[in-house]
């Protein structure tokens, strides 16, 4: 096992699976901004749970320590809410591709934007 300082961050966030990217959207600028937006998600996710973790242990102890935080184990409630948490997360982020991907069942429906175009002309 490496030693923690000989670790390369920059190089280690470069390292990508092999073969050619998978792209989803038409435009790969859509691509990298849903990517990065969901990295920057991920990290959140994570310092969401760190917080929830020293706010149980403050509740508990009254005190916390770096130790107690990396040997904290939640209760399956503390589980059960913090995956409720990621869900309900998740899909606030998402919500705009959940809404237009329902909004793809229902061509007839009028959007905001040609309601107000339609007020705006008459």
């Amino acid at each position: 096992m490496s030693h923690p300082d000989s670790i390369d961050p920059i190089s280690l966030a470069g390292v990508k699976a092999k073969g050619k990217r998978p792209y989803f959207f038409k435009d790969a600028d859509v691509e990298r901004v849903l990517s990065i937006t969901m990295a920057v998600a991920g990290e959140l996710a994570v310092m969401r749970q760190r917080l929830d973790t020293i706010e149980a242990l403050l509740d508990a102890r009254g005190h916390v320590s770096r130790e107690d935080i990396e040997a904290f184990t939640p209760s399956a409630e503390q589980e059960a809410a913090r995956s409720r948490w990621n869900q309900e997360y998740i899909a606030r982020i998402l919500r705009i591709l959940q809404q237009d991907r329902e909004a793809l069942s229902r061509p007839e429906e009028v959007t905001s934007e040609a309601a107000g175009n339609k007020l705006a002309e008459d």
